[in-house]
């Protein structure tokens, strides 16, 4: 059997911490940010944590 490839759209999209959390870049943070409020747009900067239901699927893609 081949080996697994690495679903490179997700590869690029998220990282997966020392702690086993899969991390991601927080969206709607690109253009159109004056309507936006300075609130809005530091939350935006933190990154996030996805839930443990969808980080088993993602971990599958990074082949982990």
């Amino acid at each position: 059997m081949p080996k697994m490839k690495t679903h490179r759209g997700a590869a690029k999209r998220f990282k997966v911490s020392a702690s086993g959390k899969v991390k991601y870049r927080r969206g709607y943070r690109n253009h159109i940010l004056t309507k936006k409020s300075s609130k809005r747009k530091r939350h935006l900067r933190k990154d996030g944590y996805m839930n443990a239901t969808d980080s088993a699927t993602i971990k599958r893609m990074l082949c982990m």
